[in-house]
């Protein structure tokens, strides 16, 4: 099992930010202009379409940026830098080889399905292929997993604020809350995608300056590679050191649990079904667009893995034992730990805005696709049906409430982790690793039944959370860490998922071959063979040629961390 750390309910007291007045300027700056947003976006909606997706009329640039922000959230800045002060240079997985190859099968293999099918959630493609009951089943799971998520983000915002600015916890979450409430309840998705847009730079502008003054301070790369080596051994710097079958390392993971575990089914399973990225795109003003949108997000994703990175490793190579009791500090405290001792004010105000842009950024993620699959998915379809359109938007209004004070609710469930990412990770084994398999093969196999939508979600699910629940927390079986065990957690959920789905298709009858248009691979749809608008020629709108270049960029970036 992962050696102990004590309860992480706090960041470090030691961590109260110097902050002046010339931080809380840049701050109040941030907010004013969050919520002239949203107002701005306010004009634009008209119908539920626009609320909930835009009008399906932004450009991919946009959408873009949207995507990639909606992603760099808590689980990126102080998750990813927790997981590099714990873990070390094994951070690169979730980045070279745990988000870009599914990032590119988003763009060129699922989302002329989604953008075709004009489905507006992820939920409700399985509709189309499957059977209601896969559909209310997966609208249900995918609503429980947003709240959560947005908790996370809340309580790691809290905690931030809390122990960086001195403002008591609870102010924390009902200001962070309200400003998350206010602009998408004001302008719907668009409100949400233009904020995102803002925030990803704002959130670069953060870290930046922590990425260079730490590295700085350690003595360069150089520096900062020897004290660690020193310190943790060989591995603790390279990206597939003593990952052989039966060999010990910090992540407790073997290169086919990460190829597996992380690189195929829960990456996949994350970037592919995940409804708080897949909104981004189906928000675009066409298919190329569309798809364009995670390919676009692939090159800058690609490079922020050092920005959170080496950050972490700093924290561990300053702090002997950095994460323990004995040091005074959570793995969580890594991004706060330099703000407090590198960060002069100004720039100190410009990254406590961008630590909350994260934040705001993630809720908002998974709050506006919160309030999609809720209202058109489970409300529309299965409680109150064929009402006027106007009813729908103002429904979406007051569901957005409800889910940002559910979120607050879920924000604490956090605390019980050390490292958030392993809390996120686990989260996205048990509800986006048995979705993802119920996508890819009713996807890719024209036999897979009605029925076998439902049994197979269901199954993987149940699989996910026996491993983790009982296998593993009752050391049924032996795992070494919490990254292990939600690999493994995620391969017992996809093989689970898929025998079962198989297994049912062979006794209960596929929907027919004209059903199946536009929804099974090899099969067309209208909506997917739209022509190319004028200019969608030009070498940066193909999206094959960006998809290819994004893996093939990603695998080059390994070769420095290999040997």
């Amino acid at each position: 099992m992962e050696t102990p750390t004590y309860p992480p309910t706090y960041l470090a007291a030691e961590l109260r930010l110097p902050t002046n007045w010339l931080d809380y300027t840049l701050l109040g700056i941030y907010f004013v202009v969050v919520l002239g947003i949203g107002f701005a976006a306010r004009r634009s909606v008209k119908t539920s379409l626009d609320f909930f997706l835009s009008g399906r009329s932004l450009p991919a640039w946009v959408t873009g940026l949207a995507f990639i922000s909606a992603n760099l959230a808590a689980t990126e800045i102080l998750g990813m830098a927790a997981n590099s002060a714990q873990y070390g240079a094994y951070t690169v997985h979730w980045y070279w080889i745990g988000a870009i190859p599914a990032m590119v099968f988003l763009g060129l293999v699922m989302m002329p399905f989604y953008y075709g099918s004009k489905v507006r959630s992820v939920p409700e493609f399985l509709l189309l292929r499957f059977d209601r009951a896969a559909h209310l089943l997966s609208s249900i799971l995918f609503a429980f997993a947003a709240i959560l998520i947005a908790g996370v983000n809340l309580y790691a915002l809290a905690i931030v604020v809390e122990a960086l600015l001195g403002w008591p916890q609870w102010v924390a979450i009902v200001v962070a809350g309200f400003f998350v409430l206010a602009y998408i309840t004001l302008g719907g998705l668009s409100s949400a995608i233009y904020n995102e847009v803002l925030q990803f730079f704002v959130i670069l502008a953060a870290l930046i300056p922590i990425t260079v003054l730490s590295l700085k301070k350690v003595g360069g790369w150089d520096g900062l590679s020897d004290t660690l080596t020193k310190a943790h051994g060989d591995d603790f710097v390279t990206a597939w050191g003593g990952t052989g079958i039966g060999d010990a390392n910090p992540l407790g993971a073997n290169w086919l649990t990460i190829v597996l575990g992380l690189g195929f089914v829960l990456s996949f399973g994350y970037w592919t079904t995940n409804f708080a990225e897949v909104q981004r795109a189906l928000s675009a003003k066409n298919l190329s667009a569309a798809q364009r949108t995670p390919l676009i997000a692939a090159f800058p994703k690609i490079f922020i893995v050092f920005l959170v990175m080496i950050p972490g490793l700093a924290a561990a190579a300053l702090v002997p034992g950095f994460g323990t009791e004995e040091s005074g500090y959570q793995y969580n405290d890594a991004i706060p730990f330099l703000m407090e001792g590198l960060l002069p004010n100004g720039v100190l105000g410009i990254a406590v805005t961008g630590l909350l842009a994260a934040f705001m950024a993630g809720m908002a993620a998974n709050v506006s696709s919160f309030n999609t699959v809720f209202t058109t998915d489970i409300w529309q379809k299965y409680v109150v049906k064929d009402r006027e359109d106007t009813y729908y938007v103002r429904f979406g209004r007051l569901i957005t409430a409800i889910g940002v004070m559910a979120s607050i609710g879920t924000a604490f469930l956090a605390s019980s982790f050390s490292n958030i990412m392993s809390y996120l990770q686990t989260l996205f084994s048990f509800f986006n690793v048995p979705m993802f398999v119920v996508f890819i093969i009713g996807m890719f196999w024209k036999r897979a039944s009605m029925k076998s939508g439902f049994w197979g979600l269901l199954a993987g699910t149940t699989a996910a959370m026996v491993n983790y629940f009982v296998l593993y927390k009752q050391d049924v079986i032996s795992i070494p860490t919490d990254q292990g065990a939600n690999f493994v957690s995620a391969i017992a959920g996809f093989v689970a998922g898929a025998v079962v789905m198989v297994a049912v298709s062979l006794f209960t009858a596929p929907k027919s071959a004209k059903e199946l248009q536009g929804l099974v691979y090899g099969t067309r749809s209208p909506g997917m063979s739209e022509p190319p608008a004028e200019g969608d020629d030009a070498w940066y709108r193909r999206p094959a040629l960006l998809g290819w270049g994004a893996v093939i960029l990603a695998a080059a970036c390994y070769i420095p961390f290999s040997f």
